[in-house]
Formats: C-alpha cells, sequence, structure tokens
C-alpha cells in the first residue's frame, strides 16, 4: 500500500463511515461550482463532525503532503473551494450553535451552520445577526469568514471580519489554535484571527467563531426611489446618510436592464412603480425607534422636491419590503436567462460610482457593440457588480471566451479610479493573475512571507489566492 493510500485509509477511520464519500457520484456536488468555471478532482470528499476530528485530517495530511481543499457551503464565486487532487475537506458536518449569549451579545457556532440558521437563531434569542447575502440559505459561516464575505449591510455593520470576535481554527500542521474570545477589548499581542478571515482556507481550516449579535430592531424602513441619473442617487444617499445615518443598513443601486432581467425571469418578481427608470436605488433603514418609516419619507418627499427622485414607493409592510429586496436579489439569477454573462466585484470610492459605471459603459460599448451591461449593487458602500450581457444572439462560448480581456479592461479602470478588483468575492482561482498584475511586490512578498510561515508544506487550498505564483 503506497504512502497516499495510507493516509486516505487513515483518514476514513478518523472519520468513519458518515463522514467518508469516495465514489465519483457522491463526490460530485462537492466538484463543480456555482458558475460552472471550474469542475476538480479530489481522491475523496471528507466530512468531519468535529475539531478534533478535522485535526486529525490534516494531521493526516500534512505527515502524507497531502492537498487540503476546504469547503463550506459550496456558493463561492471564484473558484476557491475547487480541488485539484489530495482531498477535499467539507464542514457541512460541523454544524451546532454551541452557544449564545444575549447578554454579551455574541454567538459561538461552527462553521458549517447555514448563515441563515445563524441570523434565525439570533433572531430567536431577541438578537439579530447582520451578515446578509443572496445565498445565506446555503453558504456557511466558516465559509463567510474564510472569504471575508459583505452583502447588504456593509454600509452600517462592516464586512465579516467586522463581525467576528473571536476564531478556533485548525493549522497547516494539525494543531489547533483556540481563539474563541469573546471580548470586544483583547489587546494582548497580533490580532492572529485576521489572518485566517479574507485567507481562503490556504493558512488553515475555520471550524468555528465567537461572532458579535446586536439588538433587534424594533422598527425598519424600506424603499424604492426612481432617477434619471446615478449622480441623483447620490446625492440622495448623501442626504439620507446625513440625516439618518445611524439607522441607514444599505442602500442599494440597479440600472434599469437589471429591473427587467427579473421581473420577466423571476418568478413573483414585480416593478412596483408605474413607469421605467434608468436608475433605482433600495434604501433600509433599521432602529430601535419608531418613526422611521416617516422620517424616509420625509426625506425622499425633499429629494422630489428637489427634482432628484421622478418616483418612489415605501413599502407599508414586511411583506412589501421582502417583494422590494426580492426585485434586486434577483438579478443574479435573471442574468442566466440572458446567455453568458462575464462578471466584475469591483468598488471604488462611493463618490465616483457615478463615474465609473458610465465610463466602463461606453468602454465595453465600444469594445463590443450590443453587449449589456447589467451594474448593481452596493452604492453605499462602493462595490459594484458590473455584469456583462452577450449581445443578443451572440454565440454564448465565443462571447464567455472574451472573458479574461473584458476582465482586464475593467479591472484596469476601477484600479485607475483608486479601486479594487475583487470588492467581496475574494482571489480563488479565477482572480490570481489580478492579484500579481495589481499588487505591488511588497505587498504579495508578505503574503508569500505569511503562507510560507504557516503552510511550509503547501498542503492548504493549493493553487488559491497568492500560491502559485
Amino acid at each position: 500500500m503506497s504512502g497516499a493510500d495510507k493516509a486516505l485509509k487513515a483518514i476514513r477511520d478518523a472519520v468513519g463511515t458518515k463522514g467518508w464519500i469516495g465514489d465519483g457520484d457522491g463526490m460530485e456536488p462537492y466538484l463543480g461550482e456555482e458558475r460552472g468555471l471550474y469542475h476538480g478532482t479530489c481522491a475523496a470528499v471528507v466530512r468531519p463532525a468535529a475539531t478534533e476530528e478535522v485535526a486529525k485530517v490534516v494531521e493526516i495530511c500534512s505527515h502524507a503532503g497531502l492537498a487540503v481543499v476546504p469547503q463550506g457551503g459550496n456558493t463561492g464565486l471564484v473558484g476557491g473551494g475547487v480541488p485539484d487532487g489530495g482531498i477535499l475537506l467539507s464542514t457541512v458536518r460541523l454544524n451546532r450553535i454551541r452557544e449564545i449569549d444575549a447578554g454579551n451579545l455574541t454567538m459561538t457556532a461552527e462553521a458549517g451552520v447555514v448563515l441563515a440558521d445563524i441570523r434565525a437563531a439570533a433572531d430567536e434569542a431577541g438578537c439579530s445577526f447582520p451578515l446578509s447575502l443572496g445565498a445565506e440559505g446555503s453558504c456557511r459561516i466558516g465559509g463567510n469568514l474564510a472569504t471575508n464575505a459583505g452583502g447588504s449591510g456593509v454600509l452600517r455593520y462592516g464586512a465579516a471580519r467586522d463581525l467576528a470576535l473571536g476564531l478556533e481554527v485548525v493549522l497547516p500542521d494539525g494543531r489547533v489554535w483556540d481563539g474563541l474570545g469573546r471580548l470586544r477589548k483583547d489587546n494582548t499581542g497580533y490580532d492572529l484571527k485576521q489572518l485566517f478571515i479574507g485567507a481562503e482556507g490556504t493558512l488553515g481550516i475555520i471550524t468555528a467563531a465567537v461572532l458579535k449579535l446586536f439588538p433587534r430592531p424594533q422598527d425598519r424602513a424600506t424603499a424604492l426611489a426612481a432617477a434619471t441619473n446615478l449622480e441623483k442617487l447620490l446625492e440622495l444617499f448623501s442626504r439620507v446618510h446625513e440625516s439618518r445615518g445611524g439607522s441607514l443598513v444599505a442602500f442599494e443601486v440597479m440600472s434599469r436592464i437589471c429591473v427587467d432581467f427579473a421581473t420577466e425571469h423571476v418568478a413573483g418578481v414585480i416593478d412596483p412603480l408605474r413607469a421605467k427608470y434608468p436608475y433605482y436605488g433600495l434604501i433600509e433603514l433599521a432602529g430601535s425607534g419608531p418613526g422611521l418609516g416617516d422620517a424616509l419619507e420625509t426625506v425622499l418627499g425633499a429629494a422630489f422636491d428637489d427634482g432628484l427622485l421622478d418616483d418612489a414607493v415605501i413599502a407599508t409592510s414586511g411583506a412589501q419590503a421582502r417583494q422590494l429586496w426580492r426585485l434586486r436579489e434577483a438579478i443574479p439569477e435573471a442574468q442566466k436567462h440572458e446567455g453568458g454573462s462575464i462578471k466584475h466585484d469591483i468598488a471604488v470610492p462611493v463618490s465616483k460610482v457615478p463615474e465609473f459605471i458610465a465610463r466602463a459603459t461606453a468602454m465595453v460599448e465600444r469594445e463590443l457593440p450590443g453587449i449589456r451591461a447589467c451594474a448593481f449593487g452596493h452604492l453605499g458602500d462602493g462595490n459594484i457588480h458590473f455584469n456583462l450581457s452577450q449581445p443578443v444572439g451572440m454565440d454564448k462560448q465565443a462571447f464567455l471566451g472574451k472573458w479574461r480581456h473584458f476582465n482586464r479592461l475593467v479591472h484596469d479602470l476601477a484600479m485607475d479610479m483608486e479601486g479594487s478588483f475583487s470588492a467581496e468575492h475574494g482571489i480563488g482561482k479565477l482572480k490570481r493573475e489580478d492579484l500579481v498584475r495589481y499588487k505591488s511586490e511588497v505587498e504579495l512578498d508578505l503574503m508569500r512571507t505569511l503562507k510560507t510561515a504557516l503552510d511550509p508544506k503547501g498542503i492548504m487550498n493549493p493553487g488559491k489566492v497568492v500560491d502559485g505564483f
């Protein structure tokens, strides 16, 4: 029996039959990824049920030089959880909420707990966990932290790294770092947890986390506003932020083509306004006191009088608020029905969002007449999903063959405007070359130094982020 075979047998013994998938059909759901850009291979899918099992598996792999690719809900968009050999370690059975301390406003949850379940458990305890994503029904908190997920609440609460107080991590040699601190002040050396948040499983495997909770909002107000251009929506954002900054949770933006795609292709999605407009802003306030709806109505009314808005609607019930959010959240699903789509997850300073969208749209339309720019995202934090749908009638594969070309154009523009080529999706496999292109040699050297120091054998999620360059 070879060394690799001995290691696989030891891993199988460590996790038992419930934690081992070795046949092709059983492994298949773990090997593809959301966009269909990558399909992986591995010797086995391993599903440990406890941190101790994860540690044992990683220790075995370390001794054998066997690659370990961590995977949560497999909802990533850059190929970060796709294996190229070795084993795939799924966290789906690490699914316990260990503790909720409502008095301390913390929750300790294992990496495989689904984000929607974390949000529901917080709500049941009279609290709120604000991280919210379109994939929250299937993504898992370990993956959210490993990719530093963003979502719609970053404007008020920050990204995933801002919502974690402590971590438990299995290191590349199989040791366990118990950093599950529940303190908001702990100034005792390096903040080690931040090494692993956003590292996409290349430095260790997050097995549990202490999450920040917040008081559950007692009042919410949600509105959809329409305007002729993005400059007007940016001014509206400034006004809402100035008057209700402490309660402004989200300010989303979407172009008309996004609304057309969503209402045409996704059942139950409707446009609540009578006419069609070039751009829409989705606004949500949340807080502990009443009167948010009246406050939002006052701001919108003044903006309408000043010519910033053409129309707006304020939700009068939770169901109506969910309907407005469904319009925004349906856009990625709807785009799939319009043929090939080339994706961009960029960020620029908030003040430059209108300029970026105008310049990027004109640029891609010059490059390929008929291309359809579908721009939507988080105006409040400067993160725009600038997605490009193929020209009507164009061959899908011929269009997707231009992926790297358009990425280069759009990313160059974002970087020239003091932005980022990856705002919330991470690097994975898809954007490794971009990382090398846009990061300085000093930054790359620091990243490589961390990778080499923590994972000298290179077994943790090889070929992702900075690894391989």
